[in-house]
């Protein structure tokens, strides 16, 4: 069973969501057999890539807060992150253009290391001092989740390389009605909006997997003799194959 998320690293509740869903999954019994998919989705693409500002003034200005008000709507969030044993700065964060970031979670998918660069990434940008909007900041990040430096060098430098995959995972969102995110589709038949509690998570992953398609197992046809085309041809089962007779 496949499980993908749309999240953007500038959301909190992308990073707090990602945590709850992983205490879900690690409470359901096919756990093994589920692969977790990223998939992309910029909260504010229209920031000019390489501009950053405050996080606290964005959220002021976007929301019509106070400076004061803002902030403690940050350490609400901090609060509920902090609850899942998440690291959390509430205060001198910046915010900036994702879709570089977005690109480089492609090209780590590529490597196998989309998981991990995406756990550091989130970590770099909620819990960390240098800002994750920064090339260099990235590569970094890049390295020490295992891909090779100057590969992802050149994903960064290509403002082409990977954007296919990104605009691709964004009309897919699109037409999967989600507007904001994180946004969790099980299997392509159930949707989870938001940062939901774990619980919720392992019971939309329960009913994901009770409820899947299963194989059609169809029947003979019927009047076919033993020697002819259905009902007692030579096959090769879990305990080897029949042995010819003739």
């Amino acid at each position: 069973m496949r499980v993908e998320i749309w999240s953007d690293v500038a959301c909190p509740w992308c990073y707090i969501g990602k945590a709850r869903f992983e205490q879900g999954l690690a409470g359901f019994e096919h756990k093994d057999e589920v692969e977790v998919v990223f998939r992309s989705f910029e909260l504010d693409p229209r920031i000019p890539e390489g501009e950053t500002s405050p996080v606290l003034g964005m959220l002021a200005k976007k929301y019509g807060l106070s400076e004061a008000e803002a902030r403690a709507a940050e350490e609400r969030v901090a609060t509920n992150a902090r609850s899942e044993g998440l690291e959390y700065r509430s205060e001198g964060r910046d915010n900036g253009n994702t879709f570089a970031i977005h690109r480089l979670l492609h090209f780590a998918k590529t490597k196998g290391a989309q998981n991990e660069l995406i756990n550091l990434t989130f970590k770099a940008n909620f819990a960390e001092e240098r800002s994750v909007f920064d090339h260099e900041r990235l590569l970094e990040l890049a390295a020490a989740a295992g891909l090779d430096a100057d590969e992802a060098r050149g994903v960064l430098d290509d403002p082409k390389a990977y954007a296919a995959e990104v605009r691709q995972d964004e009309r897919e969102a699109q037409e999967l009605g989600a507007t904001g995110v994180p946004f969790f589709v099980l299997d392509r038949r159930y949707g989870v909006s938001g940062g939901q509690p774990a619980e919720v998570f392992k019971q939309a992953l329960e009913e994901a997997w009770r409820s899947r398609p299963q194989p059609t197992k169809l029947p003979s046809v019927p009047g076919l003799g033993s020697d002819e085309i259905g009902q007692s041809g030579d096959v090769c089962g879990p305990d080897g194959c029949a042995v010819p007779q003739r």
